[in-house]
């Protein structure tokens, strides 16, 4: 006991000394350490990643599919708008925000496929069947058969991903 008593004390010492030298010891606190490390996850992560609402997810879907082969053109963008407006009952201003925000938060086309994937595998089973089938209803309404790879290729990543389930069905809230 009286070794181990004495490991401590030198510890203590070696310690408190190198703080009155003016090194920093702070990092050695690993809730200090964690705190950092969650906060740096946070900031440097996608922030796609960090979207937690339906209605924020699935305009993100039909948004990234508009953009997986480049900008949006402007009968996209209309056509977009009138089917959020008319799914998620919103006005038209409401609409062009959750657009805007939708597209500035998928950022580069080349990733969209990775992005929009990995996000599904996290929130899908957040989707009521209600809402599932909305968001496949809009997808098929929005982006008819002529297809290219990348939206085919994402089309069915979110088929797959958002199976129908035998859930409670409610509507879209905002």
């Amino acid at each position: 006991m009286h070794i181990l008593l004495g490991f401590l004390t030198s510890v203590i010492t070696i310690l408190y000394l190198l703080d009155r030298l003016g090194v920093d010891i702070g990092g050695l606190n690993p809730f200090a350490w964690a705190r950092r490390r969650r906060f740096r996850n946070r900031y440097e992560g996608d922030p796609v990643y960090a979207v937690e609402d339906t209605m924020e997810i699935a305009a993100l879907l039909i948004a990234g599919m508009a953009r997986t082969d480049g900008d949006m053109t402007t009968e996209q963008k209309t056509a977009i708008e009138r089917a959020f407006m008319t799914t998620f009952s919103m006005t038209e201003r409401d609409a062009h925000q959750l657009l805007l925000s939708s597209t500035h938060l998928l950022g580069a086309p080349q990733v969209i496929t990775t992005q929009l994937e990995g996000l599904l595998k996290r929130t899908a089973d957040t989707f009521t069947r209600s809402q599932a089938q909305s968001v496949l209803s809009m997808v098929d309404e929005l982006y008819p058969e002529p297809l290219s790879d990348t939206q085919a290729e994402l089309r069915a990543i979110v088929r797959d991903k958002l199976q129908i389930s035998e859930g409670p069905n409610t509507e879209w809230a905002r």
